[in-house]
């Protein structure tokens, strides 16, 4: 079999088993946001926190709530990872000792669901570290964002009120009923294919076949792993991320870690249907994400398979980046996976991409990562796109626009133009002040349109929360460590607020009954209007910085 048609092969089964799993995996997760029911574990937990899940929040108290644990989280994992020489399981290499400023980069980005990494993780933070702060983070932040998804859909689904939920009773249901259960079957699966799963620290030498000696370093790497891909985080235990053998052992495992960080995100629009009503929406959101994704993950295959490598004249350049257990096909399955996605997992080096392979990671991240998107960020993105499409063909045919009954008055659409406009403005501004200082622009592997893409790609990644780099970048720097962890801030939390500002605008309405002049929005029509807005919105903000790049290099 070709590598094409292997290709080929391996994308249909992933979406046959995403497409299985999309009706079980969201109707449960709709009766678990859904359900009055406390387990005795939770009880317990609410009782320790202080939180009466009976009660529910506004937005403004929601959002501060997601505001005030993640200031929490941030604080905590910066103090865990300075005085972590001090505790058990620490890997006690001095060369390697974290200092303040990648503390700070590295305790947002886990915080933010980046998963940003400026240091190698098996030579620099010890097992404890990877384990109370990193894993934890993981788990949590995915959960953030899941239920900021789900306060907005109770925004669309709700009439007259102005409680959202409980952000406390969410974060609790998300990760123990969903990413909990789920992450421990997938860390067993991992186990069984090949990753490593023990305390061993950075005393397990070995004589290699050239007679020299090398240090393996061990550790709880599948269950770091299983997490890290389905709650779409991304942050490796080792450097390599998941090219490495003990993250991700054979091509079956690399098919599986596709899946984890691909079903939650293609199930929620089907809880997000269950939820307002009627599963036609649930379809139509879905049949956007999935209708972006696989015209993306063709044209990254396409120019993967065509023309790989930065150096295509070279011996050996069809395989650049690439691990060879994988092969160029499924590597651009993977790279597409993770971009459309907040994960910034890689099993193969971006960097070493054709230039247009290199467009489309960063294109992919430029679309708000809506297709499926991020754990819970990747609904509420798409979400908003959809009011905005609602909004413009309310323009075009001359009257108040609405979606699920609900009216999209100018309070709605200025708080989903600002959502949208956030990020852009991070990465634009981001990448020109780079650009624009000496110091930063030496940080630079390559020089001219590659040069641009690396910065690009690296302020893009930090305001979409990916984590994903072009390896040239030399990031480890306190100007980057800083602009990053800001980029990553800003990305992160202000859309969330007004994506809840916008789900409380929409909860205080009643419902507006159907007219003959009522857009459809669960028919095709309107699923090729969000997916044609999306892209229309993020080529006319990103293309003028992507011809200056990679479409520059590639015409080069």
């Amino acid at each position: 079999m070709s590598t094409a048609a292997a290709g080929v092969v391996f994308l249909v089964v992933l979406v046959a088993a995403l497409a299985a799993a999309h009706v079980p995996l969201g109707d449960y997760m709709y009766r678990v946001y859904s359900s009055d029911r406390d387990s005795s574990v939770e009880r317990v937990i609410y009782r320790l926190i202080g939180v009466d899940s009976r009660s529910e929040q506004t937005w403004g108290a929601y959002a501060r709530s997601v505001l005030a644990f993640s200031s929490i989280s941030v604080l905590f994992l910066f103090a865990l990872q300075l005085v972590q020489g001090a505790l058990p399981l620490h890997l006690h290499d001095p060369a390697t000792k974290m200092t303040p400023a990648l503390a700070w980069n590295t305790a947002v980005s886990f915080v933010t669901n980046t998963n940003w990494q400026n240091y190698s993780g098996e030579s620099t933070d010890g097992h404890l570290v990877q384990m109370a702060g990193l894993a934890v983070q993981n788990f949590v932040s995915a959960a953030v964002g899941m239920g900021v998804a789900i306060a907005l859909v109770r925004g669309f689904a709700r009439k007259r009120t102005g409680d959202l939920g409980n952000f406390w009773v969410d974060l609790v249901r998300g990760t123990l009923r969903i990413l909990l259960p789920i992450s421990v079957l997938g860390a067993i699966l991992l186990v069984a294919g090949g990753a490593i799963q023990n305390f061993h620290l950075n005393d397990q030498v070995v004589n290699t076949l050239g007679g020299a000696q090398q240090t393996i370093t061990g550790g709880p790497v599948a269950s770091q792993e299983a997490i890290k891909e389905l709650g779409t985080n991304g942050g490796g235990f080792y450097n390599a991320n998941s090219a490495h053998p003990f993250e991700n052992p054979t091509t079956w495992t690399n098919w599986l870690e596709i899946f984890l960080l691909l079903v939650i995100s293609f199930s929620l629009p089907r809880t997000f249907g269950r939820m307002v009503g009627s599963t036609k929406q649930g379809y139509a959101i879905a049949s956007v994400m999935a209708s972006l994704y696989l015209v993306s993950v063709t044209l990254m295959m396409w120019f993967q398979l065509q023309h790989h490598g930065t150096v295509p004249t070279a011996i050996g350049a069809a395989t650049e980046g690439v691990e060879q257990r994988f092969g160029v096909a499924d590597s651009a399955v993977f790279a597409d996976s993770t971009t459309l996605t907040s994960t910034g997992a890689v099993d193969s080096f971006h960097d070493s991409y054709t230039s247009l392979g290199g467009m489309m990671a960063m294109f992919n991240m430029q679309l708000g990562e809506v297709a499926p998107g991020g754990t819970g960020s990747g609904l509420y993105g798409m979400l908003i796109l959809a009011v905005i499409t609602v909004f413009v063909a309310g323009l075009m045919v001359g009257r108040t626009p609405e979606y699920l009954g609900k009216k999209i008055n100018p309070r709605e659409i200025k708080l989903a133009a600002s959502y949208f406009l956030v990020t852009p403005l991070i990465v634009l501004v981001g990448t020109s002040i780079a650009m624009a200082l000496p110091g930063e622009r030496a940080a630079m592997l390559n020089s001219g349109p590659h040069g641009l893409s690396e910065i690009l790609y690296a302020f893009t990644s930090a305001a979409n929360n990916n984590g994903s780099a072009f390896a040239g970048l030399s990031a480890n720097t306190t100007w980057y460590n800083t602009a990053l962890g800001l980029a990553m801030v800003v990305g992160r939390f202000l859309p969330m607020v007004l994506a809840l500002a916008l789900a409380g605008s929409l909860a205080r309405q009643g419902v507006t009954p159907e007219s003959a002049g009522t857009l459809p929005t669960h028919r095709p029509q309107f699923v090729g209007m969000v997916a044609g807005v999306t892209v229309i919105l993020v080529a006319l903000t990103f293309l003028p910085m992507l011809a200056l790049g990679p479409i520059a290099e590639g015409i080069h």
